[in-house]
């Protein structure tokens, strides 16, 4: 085998088909154009997404308008009124709010839980949901109940002491680092002005500096006005006599 001898596999490569050469090469006459119209006639292309005129794809399909925030967290809701008629010292979970089919299911997905304050709240018992509204931990503080907040999605009691120290501690240190970046802003503009400052005392230093080095033997005191001393030989005169 050699390089003169190389060659592309046999069918790989296929000639190009030379259009409008002839009835006889197989391409002649319309060159694979078809019959008129506009498709047929040079420049007359048509872009992908036009339709013929009729309303386009992207003007019939609807438009869904309004922010929706991707933050949120949907909840199954419960008012405390639908759970006034509980005995004191029981325990309310999730699971006990699903099995009695006051929680709402979701066809894809398991909710978390949010007490709401509508109704009157059930007395002496102890509730443990994922949420709380400020309604229903005032009216179930009233009843004498307890509002247990847990986790989501593992269910674990929340401390809320804690979670406030967090949450508390992650604000300073925010404000930390706002407070540097803003000193690091002052000192960056006071470089800059100190620079200038410094600049303009250094000129008039020199400046100073040549007017008192000058040569002593050039200085030539000023000659002694006559005018001004007319006067003070009058009053030799005046206190002689």
């Amino acid at each position: 085998m050699k390089l003169h001898d190389l060659q592309p596999a046999t069918g790989s490569h296929a000639p190009a088909r030379r259009v409008g050469r002839g009835h006889g090469s197989g391409k002649g006459k319309t060159a694979g154009r078809g019959t008129k119209g506009q498709k047929s006639r040079a420049g007359g292309s048509i872009p992908p997404w036009f339709e013929g005129g009729q309303t386009p794809i992207h003007i019939r399909t609807p438009k869904l308008h309004g922010f929706r925030n991707r933050g949120r967290v949907a909840y199954a809701a419960v008012n405390v009124g639908r759970l006034v008629e509980a005995e004191a010292g029981t325990l309310i979970t999730p699971d006990v709010l699903a099995h009695g089919g006051l929680v709402r299911r979701s066809k894809t997905r398991a909710l978390p839980v949010k007490i709401l304050g509508a109704g009157d709240a059930p007395k002496g018992v102890t509730i443990h949901a994922h949420a709380f509204s400020r309604a229903a931990l005032d009216k179930l503080a009233a009843a004498g109940s307890t509002a247990q907040r847990i986790s989501w999605p593992d269910g674990n009691p929340v401390d809320e002491a804690a979670e406030a120290r967090a949450q508390a501690e992650a604000a300073a240190a925010a404000e930390t680092r706002q407070r540097a970046r803003g000193k690091r802003r002052s000192k960056r503009k006071g470089q800059g002005t100190g620079a200038a400052a410094g600049a303009a005392a250094a000129a008039a230093a020199d400046d100073a500096t040549d007017a008192s080095s000058g040569d002593a033997a050039d200085y030539t005191p000023a000659a002694p006005d006559d005018d001004a001393s007319e006067p003070e030989e009058a009053d030799a005169e005046g206190a002689t006599a």
